[in-house]
């Protein structure tokens, strides 16, 4: 007995058009009109879309940062995620101080035993000794073929230019590709370290520290090494004109870059969020920081045109006031209220928030909720608004990450073969955005009380039923990690 998806209107990364999906076991076996229900589960689709699960290839979850721990893990992560509609996400593993990368990934596995949906790996290389680039080929042995860079985070993460080119040569020479976080961490370190003798203490100041103009200057010398090199290059959390231009230039001269952004670069802005008043401003600081709408209207040019290829999440919340015990609250609408049991069994989630900015914008920890609203956000702002078609919303959101990541197509795609990682959107339905309803373990949400048309109403994983409008069927080590394929297309 299968489970048949009748009269939707199947949407891929190429083509819409009305007919029946037959899902067998864990992948997709018939695609048609007209399909014989006998014998299977029948789900009626008419007047629904099916589309591929959204994947996220960039989220931090469990990430220990700024003293303290972002919020979402493996367990409760993937539990919003899927009622978002992404049902595989890529996390990042951060290479110990000191340790190899190896380590690293151990405590990764680890942090994933609860998985709920499926999951990857990129290498966040932090210490680039000779040892361990030596160690970097054996990464695509474990289906890690992404290694990342940061050109910021200075005495932190960022690595000089030396250590990035040798490692884009190693990456080149083994089929895999090579991510920076782009911004030049010297100048930041200036710029912060300005602003905080001027007494510039504020959340807004965040903004200042790292303008525009040093994201654009540290994507252009990614670019031009990856041109030199032959690497592949993958820009994350690109939200400029100065970082896009950069890109474009490189893609144009025949360089095998691409960039991705991430759906709040689409809609927070400086002046209205990280410049509200008080210590509010705080909820919105990540990095890059938010631009302004100027920047919007760049991205959204950028996605129609092909110069990005990716809309991701970079998704990494904490508390907003960790100090004054949010997880009461949250424990109360998602523990059966029950928050006393919840700290007891959950020990390591009575940790800091934003608050340890107060005073200091250097010290809030970066990062924002958003794996769960991605792709609500994404169709509501992109497909309603007539900016972007929903076969670009699938490919932005599901094809491209499986293309680039070497996962296609087993994912990101309704295709006889793939997995079954299907998603039920009625495009009618409408929804508002609300930290009152959201699945992250989370005390706001970016986009609190923006209404929106478009939702996943049910959700499958490889066949398994995950979502079914507000109810949760998944099961913790449900989720299967993902072995990607190395030298896969630069697009």
């Amino acid at each position: 007995m299968g489970t048949l998806f009748k009269n939707g209107t199947i949407v891929t990364a190429s083509e819409m058009f009305e007919g029946d999906v037959l899902v067998e076991g864990e992948i997709i076996t018939l695609i048609g009109k007209n399909i014989s229900s006998r014998g299977h589960e029948v789900i009626n689709c008419r007047g629904k879309y099916l589309m591929p699960g959204g994947i996220d290839v960039h989220t931090h979850l469990d990430l220990p940062f700024g003293g303290t721990y972002s919020n979402d893990d493996f367990d409760i992560g993937h539990k919003a995620a899927a009622f978002g509609g992404t049902t595989m996400h890529i996390d990042f593993v951060i290479q110990p101080k000191g340790g190899s990368l190896h380590d690293g990934l151990a405590t990764w596995r680890e942090k994933a035993k609860p998985a709920q949906i499926d999951y990857a790996f990129h290498m966040a290389v932090t210490d680039l000794r000779d040892d361990v680039m030596n160690e970097i080929p054996s990464l695509v042995n474990e289906g890690i073929t992404s290694l990342k860079l940061f050109m910021a985070y200075k005495n932190v993460f960022q690595v000089d230019d030396a250590t990035l080119y040798k490692a884009m040569q190693v990456a080149a020479a083994n089929g895999m590709i090579v991510m920076v976080h782009a911004e030049n961490g010297d100048v930041e370190e200036q710029l912060r370290l300005n602003l905080l003798a001027e007494g510039k203490t504020d959340p807004i100041w965040h903004y200042s520290s790292r303008p525009p103009e040093i994201e654009g200057e540290a994507t252009n010398r990614a670019v031009v090494m990856a041109g030199m090199t032959g690497c592949p290059l993958y820009v994350v959390h690109m939200t400029c004109e100065q970082s896009v231009d950069a890109l474009r230039r490189g893609r144009a001269a025949g360089y095998p870059v691409m960039g991705e952004t991430c759906v709040q670069y689409f809609h927070i802005t400086r002046d209205k969020h990280l410049g509200a008043p008080g210590f509010e401003g705080a909820k919105f600081v990540c990095s890059p920081p938010v631009r302004n709408s100027e920047h919007h209207e760049v991205l959204w040019r950028a996605v129609k045109d092909g110069t990005l290829q990716v809309v991701s999440t970079d998704h990494c919340d904490f508390w907003y006031e960790g100090g004054k015990g949010p997880w009461q609250e949250w424990a109360k609408k998602h523990n059966g209220g029950d928050w006393v049991a919840y700290e007891q069994q959950n020990p390591s989630y009575r940790r800091p928030g934003k608050e340890l900015g107060l005073g200091n914008f250097s010290k809030i920890p970066n990062g924002l909720p958003g794996i769960e609203d991605r792709l609500i956000v994404m169709w509501h702002l992109g497909v309603n608004s007539g900016k972007i078609s929903p076969t670009r919303f699938v490919e932005l959101n599901a094809t491209n990450p499986a293309k680039i990541f070497g996962m296609y197509p087993r994912k990101g795609t309704i295709a006889v073969g793939a997995d079954a990682d299907i998603l039920v959107w009625d495009p009618k339905k409408r929804h508002t955005i609300s930290v009152e309803t959201h699945h992250m373990r989370c005390d706001y949400n970016m986009y609190e009380g923006m209404k929106v048309k478009g939702v996943p109403v049910q959700v499958y994983q490889r066949g398994k039923k995950l979502v079914d409008g507000e109810e949760w069927l998944g099961k913790n080590g449900d989720g299967q990690y993902i072995a990607r394929k190395p030298n896969a297309p630069v697009l």
